[in-house]
């Protein structure tokens, strides 16, 4: 841990220039999880010639190696530098309700950089930001990621503890921070739907949250404007009353908004995981 804070407090021009060197590793001679990411996007995007799947392959594992070096640059960064990197539009949709009194519910998916969007928040409104995450098998990662996102004040939730947790503090006022796109495991509650030309499961805690208890729910819709930078611009999902929106309405308007960021900006999905696991054709 001590190596790694000694590498955070390194300039970000410094740490890119690692980013590069585990690009060429990664891409070039381990072609770490290449197949995976290939496949991915052959799926995704089948009306693209693959020599433009290609070119957002190669964009994807430089956006993959820069969130490694700029999350580990999360662990030291100073406010500033920040709130300069992460820049948020239309805070006033979840900051001023927060401030009201309201709970908010924020649905986003895995488009980089989401570590450093999650700290942003957590610098404005500290510990009325909530994440619910899922827990890392290795230690040393889980204590480490547990340091980075809550260094700013944020309060973190194991998804399985979520639902308890939620009871007890259902009337404090917070922003709680849910990665929607996960892939539930074969126990879970689940709603499958096509997203991104596949039949995909998906958690719908977040629907049945905000229906029950009438919570405003928040999309960030993220851009890369060049490297190191990153804007979020907070739009409404979905906001009460419920009564009469169908079932799943939530849920299908989240997948609508991450299919159109991730056709906008493909290169900053996080195509490397094994997202579609499953076969439901064979199931």
């Amino acid at each position: 841990m001590i190596f790694i804070r000694l590498l955070s407090k390194l300039p970000l021009r410094v740490l890119f220039v690692l980013s590069d060197l585990i690009y060429f590793l990664a891409y070039y001679l381990m072609g770490y999880r290449k197949n995976i990411v290939r496949n991915n996007l052959k799926q995704a995007f089948p009306e693209k010639p693959s020599k433009e799947r290609r070119q957002i392959e190669k964009k994807f594992y430089r956006n993959f190696t820069d969130s490694l070096v700029e999350t580990i640059k999360l662990l030291t960064i100073g406010k500033k530098e920040l709130n300069k990197r992460f820049l948020v539009k239309n805070p006033a949709l979840i900051f001023d309700k927060v401030d009201q009194g309201e709970i908010i519910i924020g649905m986003c998916g895995h488009l980089f950089n989401w570590e450093g969007h999650l700290l942003t928040v957590s610098s404005e409104v500290h510990e009325k930001c909530e994440t619910i995450y899922t827990r890392v098998n290795q230690p040393f990662f889980e204590d480490l990621m547990h340091k980075i996102r809550g260094r700013m004040g944020a309060d973190l939730t194991e998804r399985k503890s979520f639902q308890r947790a939620f009871l007890k503090k259902r009337h404090t006022p917070r922003l709680i921070v849910l990665a929607a796109d996960q892939r539930p495991n074969r126990v879970d509650i689940r709603y499958r739907r096509p997203f991104l030309n596949r039949e995909t499961t998906f958690f719908e805690g977040g629907e049945k949250l905000s229906k029950k208890f009438n919570l405003t729910v928040i999309y960030a819709y993220i851009t890369k404007p060049r490297r190191g930078y990153y804007e979020y611009e907070y739009r409404i999902l979905a906001k009460p009353p419920y009564d009469s929106e169908q079932p799943h309405s939530i849920t299908n308007t989240f997948v609508k908004f991450l299919e159109e960021n991730i056709r906008d900006q493909p290169a900053l999905y996080l195509w490397s995981h094994n997202r579609w696991k499953e076969n439901w054709s064979q199931r």
